[in-house]
């Protein structure tokens, strides 16, 4: 039985991204992007802004914070990450670093995002402590993350497999650590302290929702293919066992449907925005 402490956790989303790249890029980085935008009007990324990227994966926020006139510094755990975004994004300074240890001075920068990745930690609290360190006085922080129970476009798949009946594998984590133990209601005051707690000021966490528009198969896909947690997951079960609950999440996404074939899945994120403090 794998016991989930932080450490454990870390390794464990390292090696469940290893070789999920391209298919995360192709597939629920199409969701992620649509967040790009608010996220980088909450840092107030602009002409001149010294940003850095954290979790950068395929290099979206990047792209759209140089489109902005942005110097753009990005940084990934995964060396396959690191790699899409330096393709994508000629030019870029992109690094291999992980968020709760980053190699760079403190006040470095004059703004930090992270789209979806504070929730990829298995220690939050260290994460935006450094996130917090290289900022400048004055500086602002902007980060993304799901919310989880309010999240259809995600939550189908745990619940397909807890209806199915077959067992979840062991080799991965039933939750992140990130607002583990919160509901969807209690989650942003939750994310809110966190913040306080690693010395911002001027913090506010909102609620962002959209809805996306897809092909269920695809979305299938998208997910069993491009995610650590839930790639694992399915990678784990025998044919048999996937197809019982591959059949579950099929009667459960029709109840999205919007004609010509596609759904359209309520995703819900938490957008958190501080400032570093002069």
């Amino acid at each position: 039985m794998v016991t989930w402490d932080a450490e454990s956790f870390d390794r464990f989303e390292r090696e469940g991204w290893a070789g999920r790249g391209a298919a995360y890029r192709e597939g629920f980085a199409r969701l992620s992007a649509r967040f790009v935008t608010p996220l980088l009007d909450a840092a107030g990324v602009g002409p001149g802004t010294r940003l850095l990227d954290v979790g950068c994966g395929p290099g979206p926020v990047a792209a759209a914070a140089l489109g902005r006139g942005a110097e753009v510094t990005a940084v990934d755990a995964s060396p396959e990450m690191a790699t899409l975004a330096a393709a994508a994004v000629p030019g870029l300074d992109v690094r291999v670093a992980l968020l709760d240890a980053l190699p760079f001075a403190d006040g470095e920068f004059t703004a930090v995002t992270g789209n979806f990745v504070i929730n990829h930690l298995g220690d939050p609290a260290a994460g935006l402590a450094e996130a917090h360190r290289v900022l400048a006085p004055g500086g602002r922080a902007a980060l993304t993350c799901w919310n989880q129970e309010a999240m259809r476009a995600l939550a189908l798949f745990g619940e397909a497999l807890a209806e199915s009946g077959v067992p979840r594998p062991a080799e991965a984590p039933e939750t992140a650590p990130f607002l583990a133990g919160y509901d969807a209601a209690e989650r942003p005051a939750a994310f809110l302290r966190l913040l306080d707690a690693a010395g911002f000021a001027d913090t506010d966490v909102e609620t962002v929702r959209l809805l996306h528009r897809v092909d269920p198969g695809r979305w299938w896909d998208d997910v069993t293919a491009g995610t650590p947690m839930t790639g694992t997951v399915m990678s784990r079960l025998d044919a048999a066992s996937r197809a019982a609950v591959r059949r579950i999440y099929d009667r459960k996404v029709a109840a999205h449907a919007v004609g010509d074939g596609f759904v359209a899945l309520p995703a819900v994120a938490l957008l958190g925005r501080a400032i570093r403090a002069e």
